[in-house]
């Protein structure tokens, strides 16, 4: 199925993790899971809305544009037959300096981001319109025009560096003695900067470092090893927990742009 990875210029990449664009084909009663990720998600849809909700629940909308914040909990997107937009992964600095928010204004919601604050209606009309070359060029001179120098707490930043550095392996009171922190201190800061605890950052950090050494192809029990689980029914467990699948369902899962946007 047809996506283009872009890879941002070099001023936006410390806003902007991953870029796709994407159309894909598919059985109009086929469905997506949307797994966390150490990444805000935006997706700006083309022809018709992206139809989404959480999983765990009965309510979903209709978004041209979506911003998905951090979150432990899988989504569940209907697809009707058909995807067309971009999406983008977006670090906590680049919710600050886009969205202009931190990414605890996004945690745990689905939210439209089409208004004048985040991304203009406007700019959906016009990326839609366009070819796939002169959209990657119309985002990346909207997000560059956006950049504002709005930096998050020393001791935040660097949390969230070693979290995700670390792929979550990282003891909580050794990564508040890292930042010079006490440990109430590190979970206030780091909860009211990005939405999630430290602990709830390193479960979504380890899940995601699995995901990627499942889908290089290492087993099962390999992959609980190497990503800190205590053995393969414990990786199970919280693979089925964050995303609503079993680790080999997720990898029959159509295409997941968070994999492939690198």
């Amino acid at each position: 199925m047809p996506q283009w990875p872009y890879r941002m210029p070099t001023a936006l990449r410390p806003y902007v993790d991953s870029c796709v664009g994407y159309d894909y084909r598919l059985d109009p009663a086929a469905t997506h899971h949307g797994v966390p990720s150490m990444s805000l998600t935006v997706i700006i849809a083309f022809d018709e809305p992206l139809d989404c909700g959480w999983l765990a629940g009965d309510g979903r909308d209709r978004f041209t544009t979506l911003v998905a914040g951090l979150h432990t909990r899988p989504s569940l997107i209907r697809t009707h037959g058909r995807q067309h937009g971009i999406q983008l992964g977006l670090t906590p600095l680049g919710c600050r300096a886009l969205l202009g928010a931190p990414a605890a204004a996004f945690a745990g919601e689905l939210v439209p981001g089409d208004d004048e604050r985040r991304l203009p209606s406007s700019l959906q009309a016009r990326l839609q319109e366009a070819t796939w070359p002169r959209r990657f060029a119309l985002l990346e001179a909207y997000l560059l025009s956006r950049i504002e120098a709005v930096e998050p707490r020393a001791e935040t930043a660097r949390a969230w560096d070693v979290l995700r550095g670390s792929h979550g392996s990282v003891r909580v009171e050794t990564l508040a003695g890292d930042v010079g922190l006490s440990r109430r201190r590190l979970l206030t800061l780091v909860r009211d900067e990005f939405g999630l605890t430290p602990s709830q950052l390193a479960r979504v950090a380890r899940f995601e470092h699995a995901r990627e050494l499942l889908r290089s192809g290492i087993g099962l029990a390999e992959v609980a090893a190497r990503a800190g689980y205590a053995d393969q029914p414990h990786l199970t467990r919280e693979w089925r927990a964050i995303s609503g699948m079993t680790p080999r369902a997720s990898l029959d899962d159509f295409p997941i742009l968070q994999d492939d946007a690198g």
